[in-house]
């Protein structure tokens, strides 16, 4: 039979064709400025790949199950835990929570326990649940030896045996000093407490990991995504090689370390981190010869992203977790949790909890992903931002080593203010809407209110007040913040300003400027009374009159406003609070301003430094 191969009439195009067409496709345009992607991690991102940008990659000579581990641990799935962590506190209340959670998918359980003090709190903790199929994640102890001690002999009580338990701890001596301000007891005390419970582990549960390096942290301070690697590589890093100065070795502390990150809504990114983070675990690994193929194996942990989540609009969270918990599942990620979408401003309750579980149901149940080992294998694209994102992330980590280690970086500041800068980066971009929160910066629900349901929801030890000032903390916040204090200032206030769009000309430019400052006013939660278009300057100032406008904005072409804006200035000048321009006409904007124009807002504006103004003027905020 002769042997014809699918589309082989066709000649292979190299790359020289493709820029060729290209370039005549841009008719002169810059390449790099239109086409390239330079991403908030500072390097730059090609348009389209082809096979021959995998050349070089030696990783990929590795198949999953093989080291270096970046195209997973497993070889013949992939196949993740599905947790949820519980920050009810209450043993009984927290239980029944667990056990609703577990019938309902869940396969990790996570639980703070400051009230698990006896064996008898633990039992009522874990009652109706099955420790050999559920995995058990313990958070917020001051001594995990002593918690696990009274897990072993409820354990054991349960008829379980605890050698074949698994779960882990989220012991983190750093993770406390960032956010609390120092450590518990010092560093060399807390060094020695993680050192007892990696040997009482080892002895007792060694199925369970001991050590949990907060990545998340990193992230939910407004970090990238190569400082979140990087930092975090080096945290655990750091831990491994003072442990062994201590007399642990490097393999027993490797084998109990849990990666947690944080994934956010840049879908492709955030696959080639977690990717990232088992090849550089593994070369980082290699150098201390550990004597377990374990020790080599990562155990990432990822849970959504806070820092992208919105209290307005909050369905679009939704959306959010939902591409963080695929982008988790494509990477390999070996523990997935989804925070509930409304866990920005209430308690978490079955529904929210119930959504997040399901997310993960349907990628494995209807979308196979725990079918398939490495999901992402052979995307050029992919390839490559994993290639990158290792190189960068990499950079971040040999800094922290330069400077002695991750201790003594977050001693010297050095962590927090290399996040603190981006953050600032990601402020700025997000408070001139390069960077959008649908629903909160931009695409506000204008009928939306918020006040009155916001509840303050539950948090762990991790997000409790800083009590030390020996280490500079990290700053926990969401992105939003910013432009949600704004609205609920609004909302606070007795006074709702009126946006008066005051519309003429044509038609295309005023449907469109009009839909500008609709966007641009209403993140703030004003009231906006848009129009069909006036015939005359005259005639819309009389009819933003009548309306009790507080703001008036022209929306009009940039021909047009001469001839409407000095008559409207004269109108209004006085009557209302504001006069505003939308658009940037640079030729005449010193006349506006003369006639009466107090702002000119386009798409350069910074929008959260201008509403801010418009909020003093009427002393809201």
């Amino acid at each position: 039979m002769e042997d014809n191969k699918l589309f082989s009439e066709f000649p292979p195009v190299p790359t020289e064709k493709w820029e060729e067409v290209i370039q005549k496709d841009l008719k002169g345009a810059d390449y790099e400025k239109k086409l390239v992607w330079k991403t908030l991690e500072g390097f730059k991102v090609k348009p389209y790949y082809r096979a021959e940008d995998l050349e070089g990659l030696e990783y990929l000579d590795s198949n999953p199950g093989q080291r270096p581990y970046t195209r997973g641990k497993q070889a013949g799935s992939n196949v993740w835990d599905i947790r949820q962590d519980i920050v009810e506190q209450d043993p009984t209340a927290a239980n029944a929570i667990a056990v609703d959670a577990v019938k309902r998918g869940a396969t990790s359980l996570g639980f703070c326990t400051r009230k698990i003090a006896t064996t008898a709190d633990m039992a009522t903790l874990l009652r109706g649940i099955d420790l050999n199929q559920v995995k058990i994640n313990f958070r917020c102890s001051d001594n995990y030896v002593v918690l696990l001690q009274t897990y072993v002999d409820y354990a054991r009580q349960a008829g379980c045996d605890p050698q074949n338990l698994a779960g882990s701890c989220d012991c983190d001596p750093y993770c406390h000093a960032l956010t609390h301000g120092a450590y518990r007891n010092g560093l060399d005390a807390d060094l020695e407490q993680v050192q007892n419970l990696i040997q009482y582990v080892k002895a007792e549960l060694p199925c369970f990991r001991a050590i949990t390096i907060h990545g998340n942290l990193i992230h939910n301070a407004g970090s990238n995504i190569v400082q979140e690697l990087g930092f975090t590589l080096a945290a655990a890093n750091d831990l491994v090689a003072r442990l062994a100065d201590l007399g642990t070795a490097p393999t027993d502390t490797a084998e109990q370390i849990v990666l947690q990150f944080a994934t956010g809504s840049n879908y492709f990114m955030e696959i080639a981190k977690i990717r990232a983070a088992r090849l550089l675990w593994s070369k980082i690994a290699e150098q201390y010869n550990p004597t377990s193929e374990r020790a080599y194996r990562m155990f990432v942990a990822t849970e959504s992203s806070a820092w992208n989540k919105s209290i307005y609009d909050p369905y679009v969270n939704m959306l959010r977790t939902t591409t963080e918990a695929m982008s988790a599942a494509v990477a390999g990620a070996d523990s997935i949790a989804v925070k509930p979408f409304d866990s920005a401003y209430k308690h978490a309750d079955d529904f929210g909890y119930r959504i997040a579980r399901n997310q993960q149901l349907l990628l494995k149940e209807e979308s196979y992903l725990d079918k398939i080992a490495d999901p992402a294998a052979g995307s050029y694209y992919i390839e490559n931002l994993t290639d990158s994102i290792a190189h960068y992330a990499w950079e971040n980590f040999i800094a922290v080593e330069n400077l002695g280690g991750f201790a003594k970086a977050i001693a010297e500041g050095y962590v927090q203010d290399q996040v603190a800068a981006t953050a600032a980066q990601r402020d700025n971009d997000i408070a001139t809407r390069r960077t959008t929160i649908l629903g909160t910066n931009q695409y506000p629900n204008l009928i939306e209110k918020m006040d009155g349901k916001i509840e303050h929801p539950a948090s762990c030890d991790c997000c409790a007040e800083p009590t030390g000032t020996e280490i500079r903390t990290l700053r926990l916040y969401r992105g939003a913040e910013a432009f949600e204090e704004l609205r609920l200032a609004t909302e606070h206030s007795s006074k709702r300003p009126k946006v008066f769009l005051l519309t003429y000309g044509n038609l295309a430019m005023r449907k469109a400027r009009s839909g500008f400052a609709t966007n641009f006013f209403g993140v703030a939660g004003y009231e906006i009374i848009d129009n069909a278009g006036f015939k005359s300057a005259a005639e819309g100032a009389d009819a933003a009159l009548k309306a009790e406008a507080d703001i008036v904005v022209l929306c009009s072409s940039d021909d047009e406003y001469a001839e409407i804006t000095e008559e409207a200035c004269r109108l209004l000048k006085g009557k209302v609070k504001s006069m505003v321009l939308a658009g940037f006409p640079k030729e005449m904007v010193e006349t506006y301003k003369g006639y009466g124009i107090d702002e000119f807002i386009h798409v350069k504006t910074n929008v959260l430094e201008s509403l801010r103004k418009f909020q003093q003027l009427f002393g809201i905020m």
